[in-house]
């Protein structure tokens, strides 16, 4: 069944091709028993086109139609129309479902190319991956090595000895006369280089021992060099190697996606060519011409449906079965062969495995052992993470949230740092003392005592001050026979009750912050699971693709897509003016 892109783009088509049966059943009867069983095969032909197009159906229809057309069994002119009309619909849908297969082809080989593109410009980011890739593909490699020196000795009749793989023999059986030019032995090992040269910090890399030579013998900093020159050598030039084929691949791939999108937009404007071509059959000759032209490749000018005005109309049988061929045959192997050729495809999963299947296993052995051997010591320390997990989730998530919850739903009624019956006691205290104070000095009556009582309740003790202030003019006689003592602890109990009051307004405020002064207790616990928990997420879920949009990388693959939409729309646009000029 085609894509619902395919669907999409031909659904229009389907609904614009014309009914086969316009006549009669009376009339359908007899014009069946007239021309001797051609309509019934028609309409056989065309109810096995509703099931899923291949190019052995379109191979059995077409000579379906060619058997029929040479036959030339019909005279009745009722029946020939409808016989025509049936051969038209056979051929319509023909043309709208291979040109639907056109379309899933174009689809799915960009999508491939675009798909092994990324995989290759993962690997071409990172120099982590580049080494890994190395270590992946070096069994590939030396084997491609082993075969090309073997194919050698074989063309200059020299035996096969493990004496010839040693350096000394390798280099007299590959001279590198020139620095500029390849050998054998570098294209085995990088078969990019076959289609590339080599870059410009490759060369640079590969020819440095060549640029030393010249230097002078006494300098010390040239011996220096070259005395290093073949580890920095062995170590920077396989990596840029690496890095310059998943380059070439990357590219390689990047063509071939914008080749197959240019040709999907050359095939999404030809739908109006095929509506046109479905209500007038003379021109499927043409639409089938641009179509196998599209597939081949050949997007640069395609034939225009003008060109067929004054041609006589013939069967488009051949221009069908060469358009099937291609889109079912020679277009799939052509860019099979494509990728095979230049190793644009990603390595099988055996050769990118083979690292982990050789070292886990030794790795899950030492490890268990070392587990086993250890144990009593693994067991205490699951012990010790259990009871601090246990711990730090009960005495600082769960309590503090249950205090949070407490103070939500009812509060606090008692204070934080004094209590309410203990002023109450200091302030009834103090007046009881300057009551008496009065009552004993000053000899007030009932009234003038409740008056003080108010006054007292409120903060003032004018009256008490004032017999301070007397006792103070002789205040040892005041200290031994006057109430100068009694007047000072009514001041100290008049200072304590003052501090309650201070410090029941600071309570008062503390009450009103108590929901934050929860929240704040809780919020580092809540911290550290939130960065627990997103490190576990990322090392589960490997680290990639994680942020709001999707991270880093697929952010920088959206951004490239919409490049290359508007780049293929701009081509798109540039054809369509093209066409509307050459109508």
């Amino acid at each position: 069944m085609p894509s619902a892109f395919a669907q999409h783009l031909i659904k229009p088509l389907v609904l614009s091709q014309r009914p086969p049966n316009v006549f009669s059943t009376s009339q359908t009867l007899s014009s069946a028993q007239a021309d001797g069983g051609t309509k019934e095969k028609l309409q056989n032909s065309l109810s096995a086109l509703n099931q899923s197009l291949s190019h052995s159906l379109v191979v059995d229809t077409i000579e379906s139609l060619t058997e029929i057309e040479k036959e030339k069994k019909i005279s009745a002119s009722a029946a020939d129309f409808e016989n025509d009309l049936l051969r038209d619909a056979i051929i319509s849908k023909l043309l709208v479902g291979l040109y639907a297969e056109e379309i899933d082809s174009h689809l799915s080989q960009a999508t491939e190319a675009e798909t092994e593109a990324e995989w290759w410009a993962d690997i071409e980011r990172s120099r982590w991956n580049l080494a890994l890739y190395l270590l992946q593909t070096t069994p590939s490699r030396l084997l491609n090595l082993t075969r090309v020196v073997i194919q050698t000795l074989r063309v200059h009749n020299l035996p096969v000895t493990f004496s010839t793989f040693t350096p000394t023999s390798l280099r007299s059986l590959f001279p590198l006369t020139d620095p500029q030019r390849l050998t054998a032995l570098q294209q085995a090992l990088f078969p990019h280089l076959r289609h590339q040269t080599l870059s410009v910090k490759s060369s640079a890399i590969l020819n440095s021992s060549f640029t030393l030579t010249l230097a002078s013998p006494g300098n010390i900093f040239a011996a220096i060099w070259r005395a290093l020159e073949p580890l920095l050598v062995l170590t920077r030039l396989p990596i840029e190697m690496i890095r310059q084929e998943c380059a070439f691949k990357r590219q390689e791939l990047e063509k071939i996606r914008d080749q197959r999108a240019a040709a999907l937009g050359y095939l999404a404007h030809m739908r109006n060519d095929l509506a046109l071509s479905i209500q007038e059959p003379r021109h499927i000759r043409a639409c089938a011409r641009i179509l196998i032209n599209i597939t081949e490749g050949d997007t640069s000018k395609p034939s225009s449906l003008s060109d067929t005005h004054g041609e006589p109309y013939t069967g488009p049988t051949n221009e069908l079965l060469a358009l099937s061929t291609a889109v079912f045959t020679t277009q799939k192997m052509v860019h099979q062969r494509l990728l095979e050729s230049k190793e644009l495809c990603r390595p099988p999963r055996l050769i990118l495995m083979w690292p982990r299947l050789l070292l886990l296993p030794p790795l899950c052995i030492y490890i268990l052992r070392s587990a086993y051997t250890s144990r009593a010591s693994l067991a205490e320390l699951a012990f010790d993470a259990k009871a601090t997990a246990e711990g730090f989730v009960r005495g600082w998530l769960l309590d503090p949230l249950k205090d949070v919850i407490k103070t939500v739903r009812a509060g606090s009624q008692d204070g934080v740092i004094v209590q309410k019956e203990g002023i109450a006691a200091d302030l009834a205290s103090l007046e009881r003392m300057t009551l008496s104070l009065a009552k004993d000095q000053l000899n007030y009556d009932a009234e003038q005592l409740a008056n003080l009582s108010n006054k007292v309740r409120l903060g003032d003790l004018t009256p008490v001050l004032q017999i301070y202030e007397e006792d103070i003019r002789s205040p040892l006689k005041s200290a031994v026979t006057g109430t100068l003592l009694r007047s000072v602890f009514i001041q100290v109990q008049k200072a304590k009750v003052d501090i309650d009051q201070t410090l029941a307004g600071i309570d008062k405020l503390l009450k009103s912050q108590e929901l934050t002064f929860a929240f704040v207790g809780v919020a580092p616990a809540f911290g550290v699971v939130y960065l627990l928990g997103g490190t576990l997420m990322a090392l589960w879920s490997g680290g990639r693709g994680i942020g709001k949009y999707g991270g880093k990388r697929t952010m920088c693959g959206v951004w490239s897509a919409m490049r290359y939409v508007s780049h293929d729309l701009y081509d798109l646009y540039e054809y369509s003016n093209w066409i509307t000029q050459a109508h």
